[in-house]
């Protein structure tokens, strides 16, 4: 494909996420005048197909839902503002290449949470490398030899310190393969890797209501996304100036220390899901949105959420009010978020998302947190007798091991969980006596 338009904007990931997140934000400062560039994708993984890209010259619709003064919202985007998609897999040449336009600034990606991974096995002559900072490395090597300006980097990845992380695997590389301290040296000082929190529920696809959508556009658009009306992108350092999110009306926060919002949304967004979803599964229900509709789940989050999370933060008025707003999205009639999706490998998910408010909670109050431990006992009684999804290994495990095992083991949990055996072992034993909603209740 010729290239006539100023690609500005090189996107690891073509994914839901990053076409219903940041795809859509470029998209309206080209509606509002603010920007001009566009962006083009890198396929980073093997596997699937891009030909819908190729059909649809990377255009798609975008479908965002929501409530607002608890009236029903409905935004509809014509994202247009993707150049074209390049499988380094097939073409190696043209995914190099993209290191040679002077007008290329913005590095964006989602490569999922174990794509920011040090793979020693990538070597330099690889077309391409697996790994996805492999990849990177030597395009960014590339722009060295070339003598062009660095890029800024914005990994959306949802791990802890993302663009360090990036960043320290591009060094090892460096390291690895040779590439000289010069390199090193203009990785550091010419390029900016920040750390960034991204947070906007997408749904992706919507399977369920295709038909709907297709009668209102009048073609089959099989790259159509759908997501919540609600974002919010915090991004370390300030570039405003050059991507003006702030100017465009968007929730993005440039700031100098993304780790409180990371806290923030770790512990109340992610650790109420985590919390809630294996008991919910176990009980039939499907949906976050179904728990909001189900009397005793939705006074579980309640309770998880303002009487256990919030006080073991402590809480401060603005994550209150993100709790609040967190209840708020749950309820969004329109988003179908499935708890499958968010039981998937739901044993590291606790140990990072709910796992510090737990101790957290106790050192400071000096007792336990009822619902909390709950949560880990509904989580231990889905894994033993459901068809839970995470590591083979994992799951064999939990199968097979008792309960004082199981929280004794710190490599599962990051530290030895003995202390809190008598109450989660009593909270599985009622789930194993009686349903789970009514063990549920008797702690409410």
């Amino acid at each position: 494909m010729c290239v006539t338009e100023k690609e500005t904007v090189i996107q690891f990931g073509e994914g839901n996420f990053l076409r219903g997140f940041a795809d859509y934000f470029i998209q309206k400062l080209h509606d509002k005048g603010l920007f001009s560039g566009k962006v083009v994708l890198v396929k980073p993984r093997r596997g699937g197909s891009c030909a819908p890209f190729y059909e649809q010259n990377c255009a798609y619709n975008l479908f965002l839902h929501g409530l607002e003064g608890g009236k029903a919202v409905c935004e509809h985007t014509k994202i247009s503002c993707i150049s074209r998609i390049i499988n380094p897999y097939r073409d190696w040449q043209s995914y190099l290449a993209l290191a040679e336009n002077p007008a290329a600034r913005f590095i964006i990606s989602n490569t999922t949470e174990s794509g920011i991974v040090f793979d020693a096995g990538c070597k330099p002559g690889d077309t391409p490398p697996e790994s996805f900072p492999a990849k990177l490395t030597l395009l960014l090597y590339r722009r060295f030899i070339v003598k062009l300006p660095g890029f800024i980097l914005l990994p959306c990845e949802l791990i802890d310190c993302n663009g360090d992380m990036l960043k320290a695997c591009v060094l090892k590389y460096a390291d690895l393969w040779g590439l000289g301290a010069q390199f090193k040296a203009w990785v550091c000082t010419e390029n900016h890797f920040a750390n960034t929190l991204v947070d906007r529920i997408v749904t992706g696809y919507p399977q369920d209501d295709v038909q709907k959508y297709r009668a209102v556009l009048g073609f089959d658009d099989k790259l159509l996304v759908t997501a919540e009306l609600y974002h919010r992108w915090v991004i370390e350092g300030n570039f405003e100036n050059e991507l003006p999110l702030q100017k465009a009306g968007f929730n993005v926060i440039w700031a100098d220390d993304v780790r409180p919002y990371k806290k923030q949304k770790v512990r109340i967004l992610n650790g109420a899901h985590t919390s809630i979803a294996l008991a919910a599964l176990t009980a039939g229900l499907k949906t976050v949105g179904a728990c909001m509709k189900d009397q005793t789940f939705s006074m579980f989050l309640e309770h998880c959420l303002f009487d256990e999370i919030l006080p073991a933060m402590p809480a401060n008025e603005t994550d209150t009010a993100f709790a609040n707003a967190t209840l708020t999205r749950f309820e969004n009639p329109y988003i179908k978020h499935r708890l499958s999706a968010i039981a998937l490998n739901a044993v590291d998910k606790y140990k990072v998302r709910v796992l510090p408010s737990v101790l957290d909670y106790i050192k400071k109050f000096g007792h336990e947190p009822p619902c909390l431990l709950f949560a880990l006992a509904a989580l231990l009684y889905y894994y033993k007798n459901a068809n839970a999804q995470d590591d083979a290994k994992i799951i064999a495990y939990m199968k097979g091991a008792d309960i004082p095992d199981i929280l004794k083991n710190d490599t599962l949990w990051g530290c030895d969980l003995t202390a809190l055996c008598g109450t989660v072992g009593r909270y599985y034993e009622t789930i194993c006596t009686v349903d789970i909603r009514k063990a549920m209740q008797c702690i409410l």
